[in-house]
């Protein structure tokens, strides 16, 4: 069974940093895609990074030159590098991977930034 669990979320202030980690986990033959989405409050789930099997990275453009979408040491983990956050970019941060032909989902963590 795959699972997806991200980590790093919290509570920083407005020009602060933030790196958030996914880890996909369990029966795993290939990843096609991973990326990363974010919902605030009152608004609907956005794609923020995403990381495609031709090793493109696509940013939304509200995060480009701030965000950086990385791949990890550990196999099978990427990681979502914020830095100059905004409250603006307060949300749940998602984790999402295809993974053998198969969408999944992380349960998010949770990114504040205070003003």
């Amino acid at each position: 069974q795959v699972q997806l669990v991200e980590s790093g979320g919290g509570v920083v202030q407005t020009g602060g940093s933030l790196r958030l980690s996914c880890a996909a986990s369990g029966s795993i033959f290939s990843i096609n895609a991973m990326g990363w989405y974010r919902q605030a409050p009152g608004a609907q789930r956005e794609l923020v990074a995403k990381l495609t099997s031709d090793g493109i990275t696509n940013y939304a453009d509200s995060v480009k030159g701030r965000f950086t979408f990385s791949r990890g040491m550990v196999k099978n983990t990427v990681h979502l590098s914020m830095r100059n956050l905004t409250p603006e970019d307060t949300a749940l941060y998602y984790c999402s991977a295809n993974i053998d032909g198969i969408n999944y989902w992380g349960k998010g963590t949770l990114v504040t930034v205070a003003s």
